[in-house]
């Protein structure tokens, strides 16, 4: 496995809710980062406990995360080491219903 997967394999393992996005939870840097951010707080995730990843500072995990879930476009959510998706699934999820029992079902 290359370091960029073993790194985002690692992070995905080890981290209950991870999101890789463009910028922070604090600073998204494009809309759709943004939305995935208000969904997560929509549903009850204190951002602060959220693992985000920033994938504009390493061109290795922005390339690498796409390869990872076979998903070409960022954000992407990940929970309990599952992909979820992006910001449109995330909120078909959240008006469903079914993103708030992802997030809350014991792993």
């Amino acid at each position: 496995m290359p370091d960029a997967q073993q790194r985002i394999d690692d992070l995905v393992k080890t981290n209950d809710i991870v999101l890789f996005m463009k910028g922070n939870a604090s600073f998204p840097m494009c809309g759709f980062s943004g939305r995935a951010i208000q969904i997560l707080k929509a549903v009850g995730v204190d951002t602060k406990a959220l693992k985000t990843v920033n994938v504009l500072d390493d061109q290795e995990i922005r390339q690498g995360i796409k390869e990872y879930s076979n998903w070409p476009t960022i954000p992407q959510l990940y929970v309990k080491g599952e992909f979820v998706g992006g910001s449109d699934i995330m909120m078909e999820m959240y008006e469903s219903g079914e993103l708030q029992q992802v997030i809350n079902t014991p792993a």
